[in-house]
């Protein structure tokens, strides 16, 4: 395992307790922990520069407009992007996949048209689908999970069929660790001449990403999921696709001029960044995208690979516990869901925070999954660059802790 350990040091959080008890931070897969660099330049920012961008000719605005491209710019590069022009700066994953759905969807869908999703999709990737399949009378099928907890393709030419006109999938499954088929399902979406948009909320926080080699038209991310602060994020989208999608918001800086009855937009990205940006929060994400870049994605990646086989091996130890994800540990990321023994998931994590110990409990945004896997929720141990197995021998000592609360041998 990449030794990544002298990184915890970056991070000021992981200094603290939680009921007397040193922080265990397991919970990535919602939000990561932020470091020094990155809270320092947007404490900078807001010292030295803070100004709205595009708008002025004064030295501030100059300033904070060039740090905000500056950040895009690292951003575009960071996911293999050649052209900084196909990436608009989003609120988050969410924010981007509506931006496709109602800028795209709403514009290409007739009735009739297929969507195509998979049954490992958070909520983000399925419920934006159903509200354009309302709006358009497009319908929607799925490829299912099977019994390794990954997307099943036996019926890939079946389910993406000639009315196909939009696939979406998730690069890696925030329940199971379950990496998408991106590559097999982005080429059976040309195939019949469909668009292809990924949920890489965990997909580019934790491996090296291209989207040139992808193949596909459009990739939503979080900033909040690698390091850098909430409400932050990216939509890229291949240039002709973003030229042909409508802005889903409209108001000040989207514009090129504007009359009494129409308008006519600016340029890509600005077209979809309407009123004033999270300027801050750019400058932030471009500071997480340096801290990434300098520990290297392959470097996180075999940190993590190396981290959830060791967390495999000691909680399968555990008695009564029950893992969902696959087994091939190059088909997953760092992510765990497990349930014990018949102990709700919201009493485990209750009993893992008075050691100390934070995960999350819940259906995790995915409850068609959940009912895939045929439960109600479950808890789950996620990790990242600053994580330990260390932090892997608390989680599995906690747990016997609670096992020995209620009473299971």
């Amino acid at each position: 395992m990449a030794d990544l350990r002298h990184l915890r040091q970056d991070f000021p959080i992981l200094d603290r307790t939680v009921n007397g008890k040193r922080l265990v931070y397991l919970d990535s897969a919602a939000t990561t922990q932020k470091p020094r660099s990155v809270i320092e330049a947007i404490d900078h920012y807001y010292r030295t520069s803070n100004a709205n961008v595009h708008r002025g000719a004064y030295t501030l605005s100059v300033e904070a407009t060039e740090a905000y491209e500056n950040a895009r710019a690292k951003v575009a590069d960071f996911i293999g992007a050649t052209d900084s022009d196909e990436l608009v700066f989003t609120r988050g994953t969410t924010t981007g996949i509506n931006f496709v759905a109602y800028g795209w969807g709403l514009n290409h869908l007739t009735e009739g048209d297929r969507i195509v999703l998979t049954g490992m999709e958070h909520h983000s990737n399925i419920v934006p689908w159903q509200l354009v399949a309302r709006h358009t009378g497009a319908e929607l099928a799925y490829l299912p999970i099977n019994e390794d907890y990954e997307v099943s393709l036996d019926d890939l030419d079946t389910v993406v069929n000639s009315r196909t006109k939009i696939v979406a999938l998730s690069g890696m499954s925030n329940v199971t660790g379950a990496f998408g088929p991106v590559a097999a399902v982005s080429a059976a979406a040309r195939s019949v001449g469909a668009i292809t948009v990924v949920d890489a909320a965990q997909a580019v926080p934790h491996a090296p990403l291209d989207v040139a080699l992808l193949g596909v038209d459009f990739l939503a991310f979080s900033g909040h999921k690698m390091l850098g602060p909430t409400g932050t994020g990216g939509l890229w989208g291949r240039r002709d696709r973003l030229e042909e999608m409508e802005p889903t918001e409209g108001g000040g800086e989207m514009i090129s001029d504007v009359g009494l009855y129409e308008s006519t937009w600016a340029p890509i990205p600005h077209k979809f960044e309407a009123g004033t940006p999270n300027i801050a929060g750019a400058v932030g994400l471009g500071a997480a995208v340096d801290y990434l870049s300098k520990v290297g994605m392959s470097e996180v990646r075999s940190h993590e690979r190396a981290l959830t086989k060791y967390g495999i091996e000691q909680l399968s130890a555990v008695p009564h516990l029950t893992i969902h994800g696959p087994a091939d540990l190059d088909n997953r990321g760092g992510v765990i869901s497990f349930q014990l023994a018949d102990v709700h998931p919201h009493d485990i994590a209750t009993i893992l925070d008075q050691e100390g110990v934070a995960v999350r409990a819940g259906h995790h945004c995915a409850k068609p999954l959940m009912r895939s896997l045929g439960v109600p929720a479950t808890a789950r141990a996620s990790f990242y660059l600053y994580n330990t197995p260390e932090d892997v021998d608390a989680l599995v000592a906690a747990l016997h802790h609670a096992l020995e609360l209620f009473g299971v041998s």
